[in-house]
């Protein structure tokens, strides 16, 4: 048996056939409106979650070893933050170790396509972790011009300028978002390296894993960098990726050995190998086997 279908006004309402239908306005994506959770009872739900739900839980998963902080002492105003990204675990993981000076004010630039396809879901990432919806396979004004607004109005923003995860442990190329945003607004890049975040959520996984106890994803903070006169945003990209690259060769040696890789310019890469993927896989996981002999000035 049919059932007629409901009219006007406990139905949808008809359409002139002849009459063209106004274009539909899209509220999801990158279009998705995040203006409310950086209203004042939004952000203090937001304190709420971060330091009584995310931090307990990312230590307890993480069991993180944070170094480099006082590299931040004399650094005043909003920043970018800068990250590899491995694991679903490391945006959890930057705001639960990010000094609390910047903390309840962060914003995170998040992919518009993963984070904010649905207004519910958006709502959600807003709300928890102070997501800003990011095109990430295309260049969209209206995700650069809001990075821009909240950094001048006093918010930090964490980017990740791989685009996404990585697909098998080693780092992308980074793209320029960033450094384009720190050119365009005159602030710091604060450069930071996460260890370890893979193997408490690998990509794929549904849900993570806690790190044994006697091991911990180590957090690396770098000094801040400033991009230099008329240098383009495709050089300074480049310096950031530089000067992850020497976080992480850093954390695996120690602070001497890494300054004069840098030096010399020949700092492991982040991006692993050109070679098969077994091989890829071999390499990273050979990494920090063997020890270390470090050698002090």
């Amino acid at each position: 048996m049919r059932i007629p279908r409901a009219k006007f006004p406990l139905g949808a309402p008809t359409w002139p056939t002849p009459v063209p239908r106004p274009p539909v306005e899209a509220d999801t994506g990158a279009a998705y409106d995040t203006a409310w959770a950086r209203k004042f009872p939004a952000r203090v739900a937001r304190a709420m979650i971060v330091d009584d739900i995310l931090r307990p839980v990312a230590h307890f998963l993480a069991r993180p070893d944070v170094t480099g902080l006082d590299r931040l002492d004399d650094l005043d105003g909003p920043v970018i933050f800068v990250a590899n990204h491995n694991s679903h675990l490391d945006t959890t993981l930057l705001l639960a170790t990010i000094p609390e000076r910047w903390r309840h004010k962060t914003v995170v630039a998040a992919a518009a396509d993963y984070f904010f396809p649905t207004k519910v879901k958006g709502a959600i990432s807003a709300l928890a972790i102070g997501a800003i919806p990011m095109e990430r396979n295309r260049v969209d004004r209206r995700s650069a011009d809001l990075a821009a607004e909240l950094l001048a109005d006093g918010w930090s923003v964490v980017i990740f300028p791989e685009g996404g995860r990585s697909p098998d442990g080693w780092t992308t190329a980074f793209r320029g978002g960033a450094a384009y945003l720190a050119l365009r607004v005159d602030r710091p890049v604060v450069p930071v390296h996460l260890e370890g975040t893979r193997k408490v959520w690998k990509r794929g996984e549904k849900l993570p894993t806690p790190m044994e106890k006697d091991s911990a994803v180590r957090v690396t903070f770098g000094a801040p960098m400033w991009p230099e006169k008329g240098e383009s945003s495709r050089r300074f990209a480049a310096r950031i990726e530089a000067a992850v690259a020497t976080l992480a060769d850093e954390q695996r040696t120690d602070w001497w050995q890494a300054r004069k890789r840098a030096a010399a310019k020949t700092t492991p890469s982040l991006q692993g190998p050109e070679a098969g993927a077994w091989r890829r896989a071999w390499a990273l996981e050979g990494q920090g086997r063997s020890p270390v002999t470090r050698e002090w000035p």
